[in-house]
């Protein structure tokens, strides 16, 4: 049976508070700091534009880490393109890298292209936690997924994130299992990499799902920021009302993050 209360503080423990819009500016990413340091406790990290990333890094504590995101969001096949977005993101003194793996051309078969990009971030990002976006809304099969994910953990991944939250079908509970699965008889990465959800995940009933799944298929002890995140912005809300025993706000609009 779902404990709301204990979902709310393992989801704000976990949480990537998220802006990644195209117009964001320092204004934006100063206001999303001050929210990632609120009265119930600080989340994981905020996940925000390269270009944002060191203004983050200063704006926030050192027990709140900074992601940016790489080769994002189209999940191009540009290793320069994406080993640069990871080279900035190394230099702005953020914590970690949100890469897009090369979704379509694993679409192609052409999994040579997957994993020579996401070798070469990893080698330029040495060091920092690297999450790769599968976007498995796009992927869609089981079969793909799978691959991707045992691409993903080939490379490096020190966790495995669903989607981007820019395309009509973001994180599923279906992905999920099939990404978990995939970590838990990887056997270099069963006790080490993680779960990202991400796109679409508004509430703590939302969040609930992706928490019970990650616990029943990686134990308890994976509920902790090192191996399971959620990745999203609106969700602070609904935390902080159940946290807080209000009623909480109305979801935020479909096709926000």
């Amino acid at each position: 049976m779902s404990d709301p209360l204990r979902h709310a503080r393992i989801a704000l423990a976990c949480l990537d508070l998220t802006s990644l819009n195209d117009a964001d500016t320092e204004a934006d990413v100063a206001r999303l700091c001050e929210r990632a340091q609120g009265s119930y406790g600080p989340v994981a990290a905020v996940c925000v534009w390269p270009r944002l990333a060191a203004f983050a890094r200063g704006r926030l504590p050192a027990h709140i880490g900074v992601a940016a995101v790489a080769n994002f969001p189209g999940g191009s096949a540009d290793i320069d393109g994406a080993v640069r977005d990871a080279r900035a993101i190394v230099d702005a003194g953020a914590q970690e890298v949100d890469v897009v793996l090369p979704f379509a051309r694993l679409q192609q078969h052409d999994e040579s292209a997957v994993t020579h990009l996401l070798q070469a971030v990893r080698r330029a990002c040495d060091g920092l936690v690297l999450k790769v976006i599968l976007e498995t809304g796009v992927l869609a099969t089981d079969a793909l997924v799978a691959r991707a994910s045992r691409l993903a953990l080939e490379s490096g991944a020190d966790f495995l994130k669903t989607s981007t939250g820019k395309t009509p079908v973001s994180a599923t509970p279906q992905a999920a299992r099939v990404m978990l699965n995939a970590i838990s008889v990887d056997p270099r990465a069963n006790a080490r990499a993680g779960l990202k959800a991400s796109g679409g995940i508004r509430t703590v009933a939302d969040a609930s799902v992706y928490i019970a799944l990650c616990e029943a298929r990686l134990g308890a002890s994976a509920l902790v920021p090192a191996r399971f995140r959620i990745g999203a912005s609106s969700l602070l809300n609904d935390i902080e009302a159940v946290l807080g025993g209000r009623v909480p706000p109305p979801a935020a609009a479909p096709g926000t993050y």
